[in-house]
């Protein structure tokens, strides 16, 4: 099986239409949903007008993606079956503050962190957000990419 068709099974490809809460919920599983919602709601809450979430459809290999965007990326939603996976892209300046913070992280996210591939753009993190743990260093995680109101 080559990476397109695994995919297919994973990623949410249907074409048609972006992927409604249902849709995901149920693609996910109703943990993995628990989390998204809790880092929307954290997202919309401490980010309030920043960002406009905006489904991109990725093609066959890649489907189905939830962005979050002002003039930079901030984070990507990635619904994979089973899991939601969390995209962030951190440059330079910013993995200079992941360094300051690495150690508050749990050993898997740190792990995940150190193991993600550096391009010229940035390092891709693609955290599986399986925990509350998870969801507190993601919390952090983000907060590099942009202050929130409450800090």
């Amino acid at each position: 099986m080559d990476l397109e068709e695994k995919n297919q099974n994973i990623r949410m490809v249907q074409r048609d239409n972006p992927p409604g809460d249902s849709d995901v919920s149920k693609w996910i599983g109703k943990e993995a949903y628990k989390y998204w919602k809790q880092i929307a709601a954290h997202i919309s809450q401490n980010y309030p007008n920043v960002f406009t979430p905006e489904w991109l459809y990725g093609g066959k290999k890649h489907g189905w993606s939830l962005r979050y965007k002002k003039s930079k990326s901030f984070c990507t939603f990635v619904p994979e079956k089973n899991r939601f996976a969390l995209l962030i892209v951190f440059g330079a300046d910013e993995r200079a503050k992941v360094g300051t913070i690495r150690g508050s992280l749990s050993k898997g996210t740190q792990k995940e962190y150190d193991k993600a591939t550096t391009y010229h753009d940035g390092k891709w993190l693609l955290l599986a957000i399986d925990s509350d743990k998870v969801v507190e260093d993601a919390v952090k995680l983000l907060s590099i990419k942009r202050k929130h109101k409450n800090l």
